[in-house]
């Protein structure tokens, strides 16, 4: 049988997708209860006559400030020296596959900056998916390659030995990269999206961590936005770094609980043996990525072993982000409703212990987190109906809960630029006065974004409208001199 089939059929043995495992009870009632708790918290605005008329923004902002509690609680290690590690006594081999469809505008300054890398790679394939635009031109005039027949793979460049070119069937991302790591003949394989630049020393912090560590199957970088020169560009990726300060931080510590299971696809690198174990990536997931992670991790429940998820803070990345709130919005839609899809189908990963604290804390928090947009939205509406209506002496109490929260918030936000500092070494964009404008903007404009995506998330995930679409690249190419 070919290598890409038998993976196919591992894939229909190993997901959940194909052979649904029944849920255990927690696992409706916490799902339950979020959502009788919703319509209780939203009926007290038409029966309370105080700040209990606006239970479910209270429910919103004490859940959100617990779990920026448990980030700072398990982040905190960052104040720590940085470990050093030895120089590993095997050096494995690494490949960097990059899906691209109709991407020959910013394929080569990805290509280019993967080859200048401090610790190079030992292949860089390009899972050319269907393209129609220039990618065989560029291919041929700038690296020597022949288009190779399709679903065929060039021998090596002239100018770039590493370099390959994997002609594919349009059939969408996670094909293309499945074909991609059958053709790999790798250690370790990272997924690289041709919008994202690595920085110099990236592969080398990839490399030496799968070598330091026998157990480690999947990694992610940390990565950080970036927008275009446009207005709106350059205040999408203000908003956007400050998030994603939050959230790498987040998932380092999910990951001090062993229980990390978002790593970024656009920067992510995976034992190549642990990904065939599996059946690599679900074409019909719209978070491949995401969604993998938690078939890892029940292989390693299923089999008893001890294998571990990492985010690596030494190895970085910039990546082309939505410039406009359309693109923002279809971006967050596809990622929300990618995010419901896995949920369901791992239902009954949800409070069961045999899945250790993923099962017993991360899981349960993901349930919640499907209905947080939904809490956040409503809060909003009811404050806007107060207000709308006359009702000051009920919101002027609202508005002081708020500008606590925003205290809050601020706070955090301040320590969290301190250990992201430590743990990565960079500090662009960021500073204690932006921190404080992002405090206070947020909830009121970037926050109502981020849930109105996700409400259209759920839309895309009831009724399955929704595909990767196409994303317009707006800062790739000048940040490739910077």
């Amino acid at each position: 049988m070919p290598a890409l089939a038998r993976l196919t059929q591992t894939l229909a043995a190993q997901s959940p997708r194909f052979s649904p495992r029944p849920a255990r009870w927690p696992s409706y009632a916490i799902a339950a209860s979020a959502v009788l708790l919703l319509i209780v918290l939203v009926a007290q605005a038409f029966f309370r006559q105080s700040l209990a008329s606006w239970s479910v923004g209270l429910a919103y902002i004490g859940y959100d400030t617990a779990l920026l509690t448990f980030t700072a609680l398990h982040s905190w290690r960052l104040m720590r020296p940085m470990p050093v590690h030895a120089v590993p006594a095997s050096r494995p081999t690494l490949g960097v596959i990059v899906a691209a469809h109709n991407e020959a505008g910013v394929l080569g300054t990805t290509i280019d900056q993967l080859a200048s890398a401090d610790d190079p790679p030992d292949l860089i394939l390009i899972a050319d998916d269907g393209s129609t635009d220039g990618t065989a031109a560029l291919m041929a005039e700038r690296y020597g390659l022949a288009p190779p027949e399709l679903g065929g793979i060039s021998p090596p460049s002239a100018t770039i030995p590493a370099l390959r070119w994997l002609r594919l069937p349009h059939g969408g991302k996670a094909r293309a990269l499945n074909a991609a790591i059958v053709e790999a003949d790798t250690e370790i394989v990272l997924t690289v999206d041709a919008d994202t630049l690595l920085d110099r020393g990236a592969l080398a912090a990839m490399r030496a961590s799968f070598a330091d560590e026998a157990e480690l199957v999947a990694a992610t970088g940390v990565l950080t936005p970036i927008c275009g020169p446009s207005l709106s560009g350059r205040a999408f990726q203000w908003f956007q770094t400050y998030e994603y300060v939050r959230n790498f931080l987040s998932r380092y510590a999910w990951m001090q609980a062993h229980s990390l299971l978002l790593i970024s696809g656009a920067f992510a690198a995976f034992r190549r043996e642990a990904l065939l174990t599996v059946g690599g990536f679900d074409p019909d997931c719209l978070v491949e990525d995401y969604e993998l992670i938690h078939r890892l991790h029940r292989h390693a429940a299923d089999r008893g072993l001890d294998w571990r998820v990492r985010v690596i803070g030494a190895a970085q990345a910039r990546t082309d982000a939505p410039a406009s709130i359309i693109g923002f919005l279809k971006q967050r839609r596809r990622w929300f409703g990618g995010f419901l899809q896995t949920q369901y189908w791992n239902r009954d990963m949800i409070g069961n212990a045999r899945f250790g604290t993923l099962g017993t804390a991360h899981m349960p928090v993901k349930t919640l987190d499907t209905l947080q947009p939904i809490y956040g939205l409503a809060a909003f509406a009811i404050l806007v109906g107060l207000v709308v209506t006359g009702r000051f002496t009920i919101a002027l109490p609202i508005l002081i809960v708020m500008i606590a929260k925003i205290v809050i918030d601020l706070a955090f936000l301040l320590w969290s630029l301190r250990l992201y500092r430590r743990w990565t070494g960079r500090d662009e964009g960021l500073s204690a006065g932006g921190a404080l404008l992002a405090a206070m903007l947020e909830p009121f404009s970037f926050q109502l974004l981020r849930h109105a995506g996700a409400i259209w998330g759920w839309h895309a995930f009831l009724t399955g409208r929704e595909s990767w679409g196409r994303q317009r690249r707006t800062a790739i190419k000048g940040a490739a001199v910077e």
